[in-house]
């Protein structure tokens, strides 16, 4: 076994040791409420948002984009799991913005190996092969983070599975002071109807 998998395994043996009623929590989110966010690992969604478990869905993807697979977890929240208000969550210093569509196209064109990155870009150290599959994915880079955010919550309030009745939030959470810093357009954007 790897050193990784070692640590994962005894760290679950400690919390399953611990675990008390917690088999018996709901299915549903006991605050109504769910998070699109980011993948980062230094976002910790249970602190910077003061959840236990059971509180809340926490969805995370790659630049916490409203792509049609968060939408769908979002629509499933709901409608079978009864949230009743979303917040999308972005953060400062994302990776999503560090790469366009076409870098990271070219770069598994040559090599499914893990790339490097310094001051003149990204390079591909590996050796082939690669796939041209990546021309199919829409990767949901990010250029612009507030604006982003704007843009996944008007995505999100505009799709035909959500109802507006759900006001939607739109935040950036900065990883160096660990605030959420809402982006008023966004919010005005999610706003219920």
């Amino acid at each position: 076994m790897s050193k990784i998998l070692d640590e994962v395994l005894a760290a679950n043996r400690n919390y399953a040791g611990s675990f008390g009623k917690k088999g018996e929590l709901a299915l549903p989110p006991a605050r109504h409420f769910a998070i699109l966010t980011c993948m980062d690992a230094r976002l910790d969604p249970a602190k910077y948002a003061g959840l236990a478990e059971g509180d809340a869905h926490v969805i995370r993807n790659a630049g916490g984009r409203a792509s049609d697979d968060a939408i769908r977890s979002l629509v499933i929240s709901y409608k079978l799991l009864g949230t009743r208000e979303w917040f999308v969550i972005h953060h400062t210093d994302c990776g999503m913005e560090l790469f366009t569509d076409g870098v990271i196209r070219g770069l598994l064109a040559n090599s499914l190996e893990t790339a490097t990155v310094d001051a003149t870009g990204w390079h591909d150290v590996g050796k082939g092969p690669g796939s041209t599959e990546a021309e199919y994915i829409d990767w949901l880079t990010v250029h612009d983070q507030t604006g982003a955010v704007v843009d996944d919550v008007r995505r999100i309030r505009s799709h035909p599975l959500v109802p507006k009745s759900i006001p939607i939030y739109g935040y950036v959470y900065n990883v160096k002071t660990g605030r959420l810093i809402e982006v008023p357009a966004a919010t005005e954007a999610g706003r219920a109807a």
